[in-house]
């Protein structure tokens, strides 16, 4: 498979949705890491939105999956195809050249899982992918200085994981993943409707509600949520009124994890840069990060400010095309950045 000269791209590999960023014209791509397959040939229907259209709305041969849980890959052979096609959509169908990759991978990901992105990358097309720690590159698209002898404090929380990083010298000084992030928050929102009000939604309707009343700490002013699913006691389709205190229930217990992870980090960091952080605040990126309240649940439990960057969504992609401007010439430390051969 050949692309377009020049095309060097940066990947944000997420477990519910992949970022593309391409060289001299920034992120051209966010679609969600879903495929859509017919089981009787393994055909590849769908992929991206299209395919995230058709989860739970599927015939009994057609199945919608993603590919990716919990940060890593769970199916090595769908990711490989949904990244050529991620790719080729993001290069366009002019071909002369292999483009350069920077992938993003979990803080905490075992030499293992690192191989099996790289090998799903070059098998997708890409010419000697870079491997990049989430919470390295979440800071450097974040506008952070990493280069300095100052510590900045990163909290990443994507779909599959949250990577917590404290971050000195262009390196990774104290880490923490745990795999508690936004696909943890709709499975407790789905246990909890099921639990307390007998009704089974999908995992669609759990993100909606998530968005619009999903809440870590007390709201200035409560909200509510129509939802529709099927009771578990009739079987038939029922309408439900659910509100932002229920949802802060359901949630307690994960944003509770992710808040304690970060407490824990900062337990562990050195005192100079523990002084730093204090001074400059946290810094919070990915989708995860814009739960309602989530950075004021955190600031209360590290008593450290905290802000939501600009564009988290985007940081971590973001990060990735600002190192493809200078990674051929600056050598980056330890295991912050690794190439393997």
């Amino acid at each position: 498979m050949f692309f377009r000269i020049g095309s060097d791209i940066g990947i944000d590999l997420g477990t519910s949705t992949v970022l593309v960023y391409l060289k001299g014209k920034g992120v051209i791509l966010k679609e969600p890491s879903v495929v859509a397959i017919n089981r009787n040939n393994n055909e590849i229907l769908a992929v991206g939105e299209e395919a995230r259209m058709m989860i739970g709305r599927t015939p009994g041969n057609i199945v919608a999956i993603r590919p990716l849980r919990d940060g890593v890959i769970s199916d090595y052979d769908i990711t490989e195809k949904m990244l050529k096609h991620f790719i080729r959509k993001a290069c366009g169908k002019r071909r002369f050249s292999t483009p350069r990759v920077v992938v993003c991978v979990p803080c905490e990901a075992t030499g293992v899982e690192k191989r099996a992105v790289k090998d799903a990358a070059v098998n997708a097309g890409a010419k000697k992918p870079c491997l990049i720690e989430e919470p390295l590159a979440a800071a450097i698209g974040a506008g952070l200085d990493i280069t300095k002898a100052s510590g900045n404090m990163v909290i990443d929380i994507g779909g599959g994981t949250t990577d917590i990083a404290v971050i000195s010298l262009g390196g990774i000084v104290v880490r923490k993943s745990i795999k508690i992030a936004g696909d943890k928050f709709d499975e407790a929102i789905i246990k909890y409707i099921r639990k307390k009000h007998k009704l089974m939604i999908g995992e669609r309707t759990a993100e909606d509600i998530k968005i619009n009343i999903g809440s870590a700490f007390k709201r200035e002013e409560e909200e509510s949520f129509s939802i529709r699913g099927r009771d578990l006691i009739t079987g038939l389709p029922k309408d439900l009124i659910v509100t932002s205190i229920e949802m802060r229930a359901a949630l307690e217990d994960a944003v509770n994890a992710i808040a304690d992870c970060a407490h824990s980090v900062l337990e562990k960091t050195p005192p100079e840069l523990a002084a730093d952080i204090a001074d400059k605040g946290i810094i919070m990126t990915g989708g995860g990060s814009l739960l309602n309240g989530l950075d004021k649940l955190i600031e209360d439990v590290t008593k450290v400010p905290v802000c939501v960057a600009d564009e988290a969504v985007s940081c971590v992609a973001l990060g990735t095309g600002k190192v493809l401007d200078f990674i051929d010439k600056v050598d980056f430390p330890g295991d912050d950045i690794t190439m393997l051969d």
